[in-house]
């Protein structure tokens, strides 16, 4: 039987309009709750934007995900997956970060989810802008590189910004290439398009072996044969997968700061989480998420359903 204290809070029990919201209702426990060693997997919120390069706005993405995650329910209507059973989830609450410092803010995560790693937690964060992903990283492949399922519009994979600024949410899995903390031969990155500066970020992921799906291409083949592919380059080893929300069509998530036209709709969204069943992931995140481009909140509803679906893969 599940544990009553990490069942999230039933609708039947409680609407759910009311109450303190948490990531889909679960228990809200820090590091120092006595009941936090019992933890397996922690959602947190990671609410800063200081690597956003245009239209700033996902620092606010974590409280709005919360926010709309209360209607997320017990069971997946399409898979029978029930998370709350298969794991002790709870919300972890935020990583504080430093507006005012970029750099002390990437300390600042790295230790937070050194400290998750250190107790064998699994993270499932909302992010933030895509920046946030690598000081996650820094702290989960301190011993080894992992692979990654990268879902986006973009590769993230440019050297630098602005004549040498080296951290930006353009730039994290070049750093994190360079750092060691990818092995880039399991690194696959889908839905890619739109304009570009130039070819750099893709004559770099050709030049170390990562793998780069055009969304033409996933349209093409569809969501089943790309995802077996993208399953086959992470292997049996551990796993990360990181989903900018910016992967999704605007006409379906439009509040976020770099949209790109002509992508997947909000089932594709669903469905290309679902396809990740079998990959051994050690983490995962949702980031860009821009609360003041949608003010209905449809882009965070789907953003949260698309952490639902993570967090039934990871405790499949």
């Amino acid at each position: 039987m599940p544990d009553p204290f990490f069942t999230p809070i039933s609708g039947f029990d409680l609407p759910r309009f009311a109450g303190v919201p948490t990531f889909m209702r679960l228990p809200h426990v820090e590091f120092d709750h006595p009941r936090f060693p019992e933890v397996q997997i922690g959602l947190i919120g990671a609410p800063w934007d200081g690597g956003t390069t245009n239209r700033p706005g996902p620092r606010h993405g974590p409280r709005q995900l919360r926010d709309m995650s209360t209607m997320i329910r017990a069971q997946n209507g399409a898979t029978g997956a029930r998370p709350f059973e298969a794991a002790n989830c709870a919300d972890l609450g935020d990583v504080a970060p430093n507006p005012a410092d970029l750099m002390d803010s990437l300390q600042r995560m790295e230790t937070f989810y050194a400290r998750v790693r250190a107790a064998n937690v699994r993270p499932l964060t909302a992010g933030g802008d895509h920046l946030c992903t690598l000081p996650i990283l820094r702290a989960l492949a301190k011993d080894r590189p992992l692979g990654m399922i990268h879902f986006d519009s973009h590769t993230d994979l440019y050297h630098s910004y602005f004549d040498g600024t080296m951290y930006t949410h353009g730039t994290p899995f070049r750093r994190a290439v360079e750092e060691g903390l990818l092995d880039p031969q399991r690194v696959v990155m889908i839905g890619i398009r739109g304009t570009a500066y130039d070819n750099e970020d893709r004559d770099f992921a050709d030049s170390v072996g990562i793998r780069v799906i055009p969304i033409e291409e996933f349209h093409t083949r569809g969501v089943a044969d790309v995802m077996s592919e993208a399953r086959d380059i992470a292997g049996a080893g551990d796993t990360y997968v990181s989903y900018d929300i910016d992967f999704v069509d605007p006409a379906f998530a439009p509040g976020t700061g770099t949209p790109e036209v002509g992508g997947p709709n909000s089932y594709q969204a669903i469905e290309v989480v679902r396809e990740l069943q079998g990959v051994t992931i050690v983490g995962a995140d949702l980031v860009e998420v821009s609360p003041p481009f949608d003010a209905t909140g449809a882009t965070a509803y789907l953003g949260a359903s698309i952490m639902f679906e993570l967090l039934c893969v990871m405790t499949g």
